[in-house]
């Protein structure tokens, strides 16, 4: 029988995403919120604003109306920027089949709440964690809308739903594996923006690559931290949705953290940042939940921390650089 899908958010990764699956043979509703964008998506068999080269499968069919996406969807994929994930979905639960499950592609952490994205889905839905799935990794999605060949972790509490959402979305060029622990790969996919941000910075200001390397590896030593203090497996950190999607995601000019990042290191301010860009970048707002997670859990998240004073508290890199640096010697861990 064929697997029946809901993607939610017609963004470059929910995009993307809706072609992996049809390519894996599932039945794709796509929704997105603008019915002249659905409407071009359905004539035309593109979406414009993200692949405007890239055919969509025949499974793909887009629609505006939530509640048709939603109509017998075995597996509901949320692809929306996750600051607006509570309030979507607060319409969209109610339209649900009550065995759905629900795959979170978010990679963020809520502002005020501090809540990872499965907890907003759990809060929202109330559905039990059997329900509420995870897919994290090296996954920059220009590179996957061009079927590259590319890795990921499904990661969900109960290891017979991972299998079926890997099975759901396995491909010749997009290979998932699977994995049990939720927080990792939760807190590796959202970190991952913020310290892409301050590799970004360095190299808007004419930083080299031992910079780089340096807040690539320590910033991989502070997810691990937080990580640990949260129960997660540290293990979790040396795999693709760790190391990976961080490697990823800091060293592409694909990478819209980086590219934002970059822009801040080269001098300009946070509105002009904003003004030229246009896709979310979501450290850009999740720098602020990470270190307020942090500071919960009693973690030294450094890096983060100068994230946040670069892009909210207005404090020259080059001041927060040197402030960085001069802290005090320890040992690595």
């Amino acid at each position: 029988m064929t697997p029946r899908c809901a993607v939610y958010g017609t963004g470059s990764w929910g995009t993307a995403f809706a072609m992996v699956l049809a390519d894996a043979g599932c039945q794709v509703s796509l929704w997105g919120r603008r019915p002249e964008l659905v409407d071009t998506i359905n004539r035309t068999r593109t979406n414009p604003e993200y692949f405007p080269g890239l055919e969509l499968p025949a499974a793909v069919t887009a629609t505006a109306d939530p509640a048709e996406a939603a109509a017998d969807a075995e597996f509901v994929i949320l692809a929306v920027p996750s600051q607006s994930l509570r309030a979507n979905l607060a319409d969209w639960a109610p339209l649900l089949r009550q065995d759905a499950v629900l795959v979170s592609l978010m990679k963020g952490v809520e502002l005020g709440t501090a809540k990872r994205m499965s907890e907003v889905i759990e809060d929202v839905t109330k559905a039990g964690p059997d329900r509420i799935a995870v897919l994290s990794g090296p996954n920059l999605a220009p590179e996957i809308a061009a079927r590259q060949p590319a890795a990921s972790v499904v990661a969900c509490r109960d290891e017979s739903v991972a299998r079926r959402i890997q099975a759901a979305c396995h491909t010749a060029y997009f290979r998932p594996y699977t994995n049990t622990d939720v927080v990792g790969c939760e807190l590796g996919g959202a970190v991952k923006n913020v310290i892409a941000l301050a590799v970004g910075i360095a190299g808007g200001m004419g930083l080299g690559d031992n910079t780089k390397a340096s807040l690539i590896t320590r910033g991989l030593a502070e997810t691990t931290r937080l990580g640990l203090a949260m129960g997660a497996d540290p293990y979790t950190f040396a795999g693709l949705a760790g190391m990976g999607d961080l490697v990823a995601t800091c060293s592409s000019p694909l990478s819209r953290n980086n590219t934002f990042g970059h822009n801040l290191g080269r001098g300009m301010s946070l509105a002009e940042t904003i003004a030229v860009t246009s896709r979310t970048a979501e450290g850009v707002k999740s720098c602020e939940s990470v270190a307020d997670l942090a500071r919960r859990h009693g973690v030294d998240m450094p890096i983060t921390e100068t994230v946040v004073d670069i892009v909210h508290n207005g404090k020259p890199p080059l001041v927060a650089v040197k402030e960085l640096m001069s802290r005090s010697a320890k040992p690595e861990r």
